[in-house]
């Protein structure tokens, strides 16, 4: 069973009305049950392809694109290809012609679809754009909460330490040496500890 191959281009409208135009490399082969039919009615390998194959391509690749969107179409171009090979494979077999395989050489779509995907990936760009600046800046603000809250803390922790013992020793620290005094009288008298005993001592004394 010899194998041929072509390439074959076709075009059509999507669902959504939009146009697409795909070029298949078709690999097949003809049923050796029928061959002899085939080239005599059919001729060369050539009118095999222009007659056949070429016009059922087209029809099976529009029965597979007007199933979905060309978004669909292109982001599910494994499904558009096996609904091909399905419309394609059955048309061919009335033919005596044998569907071995099949791949897309090329798939493109209409200017507009170009522009129309260019400004939505544009669109998005901007706004992933904005949402990262967005979260930038809601982090920024979280991180000078936290910065204030900190510094409140330490704050708190700070007049916590400042205890008692801590205020007498500056206290003590800022002391300038010198007793505090008793207003007596008419003068002020230095305010002094005096021993009792030392006193008695020294009245006997006399």
């Amino acid at each position: 069973m010899t194998v041929q191959k072509f390439e074959v281009p076709a075009q059509s409208s999507t669902k959504d009305l939009q146009q697409l135009t795909a070029s298949f490399a078709i690999n097949f082969s003809l049923d050796p049950l029928q061959v002899v039919t085939i080239r005599r009615t059919q001729g060369t390998l050539q009118n095999i392809v222009s007659k056949i194959i070429a016009p059922q391509t087209q029809e099976s690749f529009k029965v597979a694109a007007a199933r979905r969107t060309v978004e669909e179409a292109i982001t599910k171009r494994d499904e558009l290809k096996q609904d091909f090979d399905e419309a394609l494979g059955e048309r061919l077999d009335k033919y005596g012609i044998i569907v071995l395989d099949t791949s897309v050489v090329d798939l493109t779509f209409s200017t507009e679809f170009s522009k129309a995907v260019e400004e939505k990936q544009i669109a998005e760009q901007r706004a992933q754009r904005a949402v990262y600046i967005a979260r930038e800046a809601e982090q920024e603000a979280e991180a000078t909460i936290n910065r204030a809250k900190g510094q409140a803390e330490a704050q708190r922790l700070l007049r916590e330490t400042l205890t008692s013992e801590l205020l007498q020793k500056q206290a003590i620290e800022k002391w300038d040496g010198k007793f505090p005094q008793v207003l007596g009288g008419n003068a002020a008298v230095p305010f002094i500890d005096i021993d009792p005993g030392k006193l008695s001592r020294s009245q006997s004394s006399k």
